[in-house]
């Protein structure tokens, strides 16, 4: 299973971290997923993995 969000396909990024002396060595940044149960267009409940980002923004929306 991939660490991806199913909504906007926002996944696992790479980047550096860079100490005080300026050092810099390979790290990731792993994107915040949450596991929510929804419900679709037909009325059934589904799980889906999908982002903070994406999360929020569904229940502004729905609010």
């Amino acid at each position: 299973m991939s660490r991806r969000c199913e909504v906007c396909g926002k996944g696992t990024t790479k980047g550096n971290n860079v100490s005080h002396s300026m050092r810099h060595t390979k790290r990731t940044f792993k994107v915040n997923l949450l596991t929510k149960k929804l419900p679709t267009a037909e009325g059934k409940i589904e799980q889906v993995k999908l982002c903070a980002h994406c999360y929020r923004t569904m229940r502004k929306e729905n609010n």
